[in-house]
């Protein structure tokens, strides 16, 4: 792993690659400003902020929960390709069995992945994936809906397009009612 001024060196070289004088008063900080936004941006890569999927039984204080769970929040990520930024929303749902989960969990694996160079169709499989093996649920749904700058800043420059992308298992995939309450839930 580089030290941080080792890497500070590689944002310098990159606006000297650019036609930037790094030396300039507006950018004298900027290298090390970059550095720790990328700790930030690409925390995802550090095992140890991974986060714990906490489960409790279903039933455990009387109440045994076998209807739809759905939890809704915001994402940013970067992509792979292009190295900017991509974000949007996630619906998760689930249909528990004999765990339950704390929603806040679910963000927080959304984040973590989130926090790594990604491409959308990996990152939905992986957050499905990561709460689906803590959770051992009936059924597991994600729909991700995304801008990406590399599509609107650049390339073929179209705005405010969304990418969708979902994984969908188990009760939801094998059952069309089912499937059909979520989509309705997040529409």
């Amino acid at each position: 792993m580089k030290s941080n001024k080792q890497k500070e060196h590689i944002v310098q070289e990159m606006l000297l690659a650019i036609g930037e004088n790094p030396d300039r008063q507006g950018l004298k900080d900027t290298p090390r400003r970059v550095v720790e936004m990328w700790k930030e941006n690409f925390a995802g890569y550090d095992k140890k902020k991974k986060p714990k999927v906490t489960t409790f039984d279903n039933n455990a204080d009387g109440v045994h929960y076998d209807q739809m769970i759905v939890d809704s929040g915001y994402f940013f990520s970067h992509c792979e390709h292009h190295l900017v930024p991509f974000f949007g929303t996630y619906h998760f749902a689930y249909i528990p069995d004999k765990k339950i989960i704390g929603l806040s969990k679910v963000a927080r694996v959304v984040d973590f992945y989130s926090a790594r160079l990604q491409i959308q169709e990996r990152l939905v499989k992986n957050v499905v994936d990561e709460i689906e093996n803590a959770l051992k649920p009936r059924g597991v749904a994600l729909v991700i809906k995304a801008r990406h700058l590399c599509k609107e800043m650049r390339g073929v420059e179209k705005h405010n397009g969304e990418m969708i992308t979902s994984d969908i298992r188990g009760a939801f995939r094998k059952n069309e009612a089912t499937r059909m309450e979520f989509m309705n839930f997040i529409k």
